[in-house]
């Protein structure tokens, strides 16, 4: 049976992709195969191949699994900015094309992290949130809180929704946005007191995101 999970955040820019690097690279460390899969992207870098999403490309990289460019990422808009204005008839986002991008995915690995945008409540259209997609596919929950100022507030009121969701939530990880942070492990205490699912670990703050070692990070994977 296929093992996957939805990484979400408390904000944008707070690490999910280097969360999910770190937890395909230790889960390929188990013998598992795994896949990075980001449905809808948004921001991009200039490539030789043109404009790409760079979180996709992270993802692709540190996959194990051959997967195309489109396969990791069918929704992709260059401009950086909440899904929901770029969702036109032109390019419609919707959940059967996010089921058949995760189907295809399905075929190739057995483990796999679905990185989400934003945090919980993004929308993808006027009416839907990508959390939806999520509920109606009763995937289970990582979050990732990135450590700074008023994180505190934005990890407990996310993770009360999650667990509102009646989804798994399976549980949640710190990871710190700045080497500057004094008050990481004070954010840490009193979120673990407020969210009542597993600390599966802190990741320090990670210079280089093409040259991360895992080994050197302590971080459990869910269950």
């Amino acid at each position: 049976m296929n093992t996957q999970w939805f990484l979400t955040g408390t904000d944008t820019n707070i690490g999910k992709t280097i969360t999910a690097i770190i937890l395909l690279k230790k889960a390929a460390n188990q013998g598992f195969k795994t896949a990075g899969y980001k449905p809808i992207a948004s921001g991009s870098i200039k490539t030789i191949h043109g404009l790409k999403n760079n979180d996709t490309l992270l993802l692709k990289k540190n996959s194990t699994v051959n997967l195309s460019y489109q396969q990791i990422n069918p929704f992709f808009f260059p401009h950086a900015g909440p899904p929901h204005i770029f969702n036109t008839k032109k390019k419609k986002i919707n959940f059967n094309d996010l089921d058949h991008g995760l189907n295809i995915i399905n075929q190739h690995a057995n483990w796999i992290i679905i990185e989400g945008i934003g945090g919980w409540y993004t929308p993808i259209s006027q009416c839907t949130f990508l959390s939806d997609w999520i509920k109606y596919k009763q995937i289970p929950v990582i979050l990732v809180v990135g450590l700074k100022l008023g994180c505190i507030n934005h990890a407990i009121l996310t993770g009360k929704e999650i667990i509102q969701s009646n989804l798994k939530f399976s549980g949640w990880i710190a990871n710190y946005i700045s080497d500057k942070e004094k008050y990481g492990l004070d954010y840490i205490n009193i979120i673990q007191k407020y969210i009542p699912v597993p600390f599966l670990g802190t990741i320090p703050y990670i210079y280089d995101m093409n040259n991360i070692s895992e080994q050197k990070i302590i971080l459990k994977l869910p269950e």
